[in-house]
C-alpha cells in the first residue's frame, strides 16, 4: 500500500496490518471516484477503507484517532450538500461491505441492518412480511440506510409519516474516539437515558459513526389513489395546498411543481397531457386500508377546489397511478435542458407561507437574472429551489450566490428552516448560525467535544 498524501506513514502501516489490500485504498483512480459526492466540487483524500465488521470501523477511528486523521464517512455519496465530501487527506470509511440484514423480525415490526443496506433492499425485504419502511427519499434504489440517518432523509411520504429518525428504534455507532456503544431500545416505548439515537440522527457523522441500526416497520398500505390537479398558477395551487392541510385527512403525498418546472416539462416533451394553461401542478395522494381510501381520497380531491383550478386527473391502478406521476418523475431530467448544474436547496417554510416564499423566489429570479425551478413536498412546507447556472460563467455563479444568500435570509424571515432532508453537510455550513442562536451552537460544540474531542469525524461539516 503506498503512501497517501497527507496519510502519515504510521497509519499506512496500521492500516496494512488491520485490512486486507482490497478493503484499502490509495490508488489514483479510487481515490477520484471518492472524491467527490452529488456536489460539483471534488476533494482527493489521503485513503478510502471499506470495513466488515463494527469492530474494524472501531479499529479505524482509533488510529485516526492517534494520528489526528480526518474520518469521512460515505455511503452511495449521493448527497447534494456536501456530507460525503472528503477533506484533504481524510480517510474514508465506505461502508459498501457492510451491508447485512441481519435480523427481520415481522411480529415486532422490526429490521435489523448494517448501515450499507440500501432502502430499497429494506423495502423488499420487509415487503415480503406485508410491511415497509416509510423514509421514502427519491434515491431509495441506491441510497444507503446509514446515509439516510446521517441526513435524516425524507420524501413524499413524510406528510403523513415524517422522516428517517421517526422510523429508527436504536442504533451501535463508534464515537471520534473509537468506542462502540448502543442507542435506543428494540420497542417503541423507552425513556431509559437520554435519547442519544435521536441525536446521532442528522448528525451528518459528526457525532459517531453508525454501524448497526434497528428500524422499525409498519404494515404496508393495501391501496391508494392518485389525483393530478392542475392550476393556473402557483398562488391557486398553494391556496388549495393550505386548504387540504388544514382539513381532518392527512394525505399520503402532496407535491408541488412550479410554472418554470411545467415550462422545462414542456421543452423536454415530459408534459405528458396537462392541461395547456397549467402554470402549476398539485400530486396529491391517499393510502390506507381499501374502504378508508375511498372517502379520504373524496376528502382531499374536493378541497382541490376552487379558484384557478384548470382540472383534476385521477388514478386508482398502480399503471394509472405511474402515469400520473410521470411529469413529477421527469422532473430532473428535464430541468437539464435549462443549465447544465442546479444548485439545489430543500429549504422549508410553514405550509401557509408557501406561496409567499415561491412568490418572493420568483421576484429573485427577474433580480437576478437566474431560472429558479421551484418543486418539492408542499404537505411539509418543504420547498427544493434550484438555481440553474452554467458554472464556466464566472458572473452567472457570483448572481447565484448573492440569490442564495437572499434566499436563506427569506427562508428564515418566514419561520423556515435552511434545510428539511438534505442536511447541512459542507455546502450550508456557513449559514447555520443565521438560524441557529449561540447558545445553541455553544451547546452543539460541547456535544461534539464530549463524542469527538479531537474533532476528525467529518470536520467542517454540519454544525
Amino acid at each position: 500500500m503506498a503512501v497517501a498524501p497527507g496519510l502519515p506513514p504510521g497509519a499506512v502501516h496500521e492500516l496494512e496490518l488491520l485490512l486486507p489490500p482490497e478493503r484499502r485504498h490509495t490508488e489514483t483512480d479510487t481515490l477520484a471516484f471518492y472524491a467527490t459526492d452529488d456536489t460539483p466540487r471534488r476533494v482527493t483524500p489521503g485513503a478510502v477503507v471499506f470495513p466488515a465488521t463494527a469492530e474494524e470501523v472501531a479499529e479505524l477511528v482509533r488510529i485516526a484517532y492517534r494520528h489526528q486523521i480526518p474520518v469521512v464517512p460515505r455511503g452511495a455519496g449521493s448527497g447534494n450538500v456536501g456530507g460525503a465530501l472528503p477533506v484533504p487527506g481524510a480517510l474514508v470509511v465506505a461502508f459498501e461491505c457492510m451491508d447485512a440484514v441481519l435480523e427481520l423480525d415481522p411480529v415486532n415490526r422490526l429490521i435489523r441492518v448494517q448501515p450499507g443496506v440500501t432502502n430499497q433492499q429494506v423495502q423488499d425485504a420487509a415487503g415480503e412480511h406485508g410491511l415497509f419502511w416509510p423514509p421514502d427519499p427519491g434515491s431509495a434504489a441506491y441510497c444507503q440506510v446509514g446515509g439516510n440517518l446521517a441526513m435524516n432523509s425524507a420524501g413524499p411520504m413524510a406528510v403523513k409519516r415524517g422522516v428517517t429518525g421517526d422510523w429508527v428504534l436504536g442504533l451501535e455507532a463508534v464515537t471520534g474516539t473509537g468506542e462502540v456503544f448502543g442507542a435506543g431500545t428494540r420497542t417503541t416505548k423507552g425513556v431509559v437515558g437520554y435519547d442519544l439515537t435521536a441525536l446521532m440522527i442528522g448528525s451528518e457523522g459528526g457525532l459517531g459513526l453508525v454501524t448497526e441500526a434497528t428500524l422499525q416497520l409498519t404494515p404496508r398500505p393495501a391501496t391508494k389513489r392518485t389525483a393530478r390537479a392542475c392550476f393556473a398558477d402557483v398562488a391557486s395551487a398553494g391556496a388549495a395546498v393550505e386548504r387540504i392541510m388544514a382539513g381532518d385527512v392527512v394525505p399520503s403525498a402532496l407535491e408541488l411543481m412550479d410554472g418554470l418546472a411545467i415550462e422545462a416539462l414542456r421543452r423536454g416533451g415530459f408534459d405528458h397531457d396537462l392541461a395547456p394553461d397549467t402554470g402549476a401542478v398539485l400530486m396529491v395522494e391517499a393510502d390506507g386500508s381499501t374502504e378508508a381510501v375511498v372517502a379520504e381520497f373524496t376528502a382531499l380531491t374536493e378541497r382541490l377546489e376552487g379558484e384557478g383550478l384548470l382540472e383534476v386527473a385521477t388514478g386508482a391502478s398502480d399503471t394509472e397511478i405511474r402515469d400520473l406521476w410521470r411529469a413529477r418523475k421527469s422532473l430532473s431530467r428535464a430541468v437539464k435542458r435549462i443549465a447544465p448544474l442546479k444548485i439545489n436547496e430543500d429549504v422549508v417554510v410553514p405550509v401557509t407561507r408557501l406561496t409567499e416564499l415561491i412568490t418572493r423566489l420568483e421576484g429573485f429570479a427577474e433580480t437576478y437574472d437566474l431560472p429558479i425551478v421551484n418543486f418539492g413536498h408542499a404537505g411539509n412546507g418543504n420547498l427544493h429551489v434550484n438555481l440553474m447556472v452554467h458554472p464556466e460563467d464566472a458572473d452567472e455563479m457570483a448572481r447565484a450566490h448573492a440569490c442564495l444568500d437572499r434566499v436563506f435570509d427569506t427562508v428564515l424571515e418566514l419561520g423556515g428552516t435552511l434545510s428539511g432532508e438534505h442536511g447541512v453537510g459542507s455546502e450550508k455550513a456557513p449559514f447555520v448560525a443565521r438560524e441557529l442562536d449561540p447558545v445553541s451552537r455553544e451547546l452543539h460544540r460541547r456535544i461534539k467535544d464530549a463524542l469527538d474531542p479531537k474533532s476528525i469525524l467529518n470536520p467542517g461539516k454540519g454544525f
